[in-house]
């Protein structure tokens, strides 16, 4: 295959998919495959607005989900609430790291996918290496310029 993502047919290729483990997740990253099982899960927010008669709901969740290595905050919005029950375990496609006030979250936006897993997960999760716990703090970094 060829580094443009076609294949020598000239159809686009779709690449495997590697997954990693929540101990590997990094702030600001995105494109992560885990398979993970939920522990808990809390509405956050459930706020309702009336766009032109029609009245749509936001809701949030905070799913805390976690493998063998660790567990991390999950942000579940709207129709993902009802995939992300205690208990269940989910193949999160194309998931990405947000940031909310210096800790990381895990979320699926509109590019990415849940999936439920009807087999539940054989592991044991490790609960006491909260990545949501870990606070980071943005350094912005100055390059001095060389002198001669």
């Amino acid at each position: 295959m060829a580094s443009n993502g076609l294949r020598s047919d000239g159809k686009l290729g779709l690449r495997k998919p590697v997954f990693v483990k929540v101990d590997d997740l990094k702030p600001c990253t995105n494109g992560h495959t885990l398979i993970v099982k939920i522990t808990t899960s809390n509405n956050v927010l459930q706020k309702g607005r009336s766009v032109s008669q029609h009245l749509r709901q936001t809701r949030i969740s905070e799913c805390l989900v976690g493998d063998e290595t660790g567990t991390i905050l999950f942000t579940a919005r709207n129709d993902q609430i009802e995939l992300m029950k205690a208990g269940a375990t989910v193949i999160l496609r194309n998931a990405r790291i947000d940031m909310f006030k210096g800790s990381m979250r895990l979320a699926v936006d509109k590019w990415g996918r849940i999936e439920q897993v009807t087999e539940p997960a054989t592991f044991s999760i490790k609960e006491d290496n909260n990545l949501s716990l870990i606070e980071f703090e943005l350094v912005d970094v100055v390059e001095e310029e060389e002198e001669e």
